[in-house]
């Protein structure tokens, strides 16, 4: 990751957008030239996306038709792009786009804050029973 994008979303390398949306890198190259995904240029000319848009077409992309989708065991961890927060004087839900999953957890608004979460911001759900964990990787 680079520095800040727009509105202060974290920017992405072309191939770890790729990594989170599911699709190659000539994919994300492809949709940045078509301006389908907003891009700027580093200074050392490495193209970054910006992540606020990344959610979007995450977000876009999952709402398209559903390929075969396994279940899986109840021990899940999904990496993923936040989409949105809203949070009020205690609580926070905060939603993340895992490839064609949706996943959405309350927690509080001091957590929330604690972990950054912001939309556009790479974050992990793990899900164990009823419960719903949003961890953020090592940068």
């Amino acid at each position: 990751m680079g520095g800040d994008g727009l509105g202060g979303a974290p920017l992405y390398r072309l191939g770890r957008a790729a990594e989170l949306l599911g699709v190659s890198v000539d994919t994300v190259r492809r949709w940045a030239d078509e301006g389908q995904l907003a891009a700027v240029r580093s200074a050392g000319g490495q193209r970054l996306v910006d992540g606020a848009d990344l959610a979007r077409l995450a977000t876009q992309l999952a709402d398209g038709p559903a390929e075969s989708r396994s279940r899986t065991s109840a021990r899940n961890r999904f990496s993923g792009l936040v989409t949105r927060v809203a949070a009020d004087e205690l609580m926070a839900q905060v939603e993340i786009q895992a490839g064609p999953f949706r996943v959405v957890s309350l927690m509080t608004r001091e957590a929330a804050e604690d972990l950054g979460l912001a939309p556009g911001a790479e974050a992990v759900a793990v899900v164990k029973s009823t419960n719903v964990i949003i961890e953020r990787p090592d940068a």
